[in-house]
């Protein structure tokens, strides 16, 4: 059992040397003897000394953990990413610890405050807003290593791993035209996340490519949750002139609109399409299956990790901006308007 009280000085005069070689021999910094460090080493142990590794890992910044801020961690797009960019870090003996901004400016600022006084080493950041972004570029002006991921900030010059979302969005909006649709409603997230106004973009520039006007009464915004989402497709299907088809832009909400259209007795695909964007579990336990717009999940959080690890490693590039395609999977719940 560990003695309680044992000190640095008690083991160096123990060993019968100074405090500063004692220190150097049981840290492995600067040049003590092989034989004086023996002495060192056989007094710590005799003594039962234990230093704080923890403690002095936080006061030289070199603790070897990665701090991730996610929108919403029980989103399981988030989730699936966590997991992937702890899977990452471990490889390389860094550890990951999580901390949701949960879609709120104000938490993600005192969460980086609190990472930041802990000196994390680096940080993989799904950013809340597109515009309020001083904490961020603060932070990466003071020169620590950031990747933005999912999300990024112009303002902000770091790495960033993201997908193509105007073009997802656009082709899922292309696919429900071609099945005859033009009542196309959309249910969409707060416009201050940048996925969020991507993902509107391509569903504007895909109808206008079409020419379908745009109507914006058939555009409901929601929060990013399966609740708030219920309730904002009830609102959108219980109106008189209903969408024919519906889009969502991410996969909370697709499960919202489900359970929203099932409440009002509407059978997909039968008296509404839908489309999602981001696959989920549940997309291929409905019956009948979601269409989606599927994104490269599996190659978002290693390559995030990477990116960091290069940036903590002492990489001296310019800032890396890696945007993959996403892909359309088709599955059974479009139905083709004659």
């Amino acid at each position: 059992m560990t003695q309680k009280g044992i000190t640095l000085r008690d083991v160096a005069a123990v060993a019968n040397v100074s405090r500063a070689t004692a220190a150097r021999a049981l840290n492995s910094y600067g040049y003590v003897g092989d034989e004086t460090a023996l002495r060192v080493l056989e007094a710590a142990e005799r003594l039962g000394y234990r230093a704080n590794l923890v403690a002095q890992a936080l006061r030289s910044g070199q603790l070897p953990i990665v701090g991730f801020v996610p929108g919403d961690i029980q989103n399981p797009f988030f989730a699936r990413i966590a997991h992937d960019i702890e899977v990452e870090l471990r490889k390389h003996r860094h550890n990951l610890l999580i901390a949701s901004s949960e879609e709120n400016i104000e938490q993600e600022k005192e969460v980086l405050e609190s990472l930041r006084s802990l000196s994390i080493r680096g940080f993989i950041l799904a950013p809340t807003s597109a515009t309020d972004s001083e904490h961020i570029v603060r932070l990466v002006r003071d020169g620590a290593p950031v990747v933005l991921i999912d999300r990024v900030v112009k303002e902000v010059h770091c790495d960033s791993v993201g997908v193509d979302n105007e073009g997802g969005a656009g082709e899922a909006v292309d696919y429900l035209v071609a099945n005859g649709h033009k009542r196309i409603g959309l249910l969409r997230d707060e416009s201050r996340i940048f996925t969020a106004q991507e993902r509107l973009a391509g569903y504007r520039n895909s109808l206008q490519s079409h020419g379908i006007a745009l109507d914006e009464s058939l555009i409901s915004v929601s929060r990013s949750t399966v609740e708030h989402a219920v309730e904002a497709t009830i609102r959108l299907f219980s109106r008189r002139n209903r969408p024919t088809a519906l889009f969502t832009v991410d996969s909370m909400m697709t499960q919202g609109a489900l359970l929203g259209l099932r409440s009002l007795g509407l059978a997909i695909p039968n008296d509404v399409s839908l489309v999602g964007f981001d696959d989920f579990n549940l997309a291929t336990f409905t019956d009948p299956q979601i269409t989606v717009v599927a994104q490269p999940i599996s190659e978002i959080g290693p390559l995030a990790a990477k990116l960091l690890l290069e940036r903590l490693a002492g990489k001296k590039v310019a800032p890396r901006h890696i945007r993959f395609p996403t892909r359309l999977v088709i599955r059974g719940s479009v139905a083709h308007l004659r």
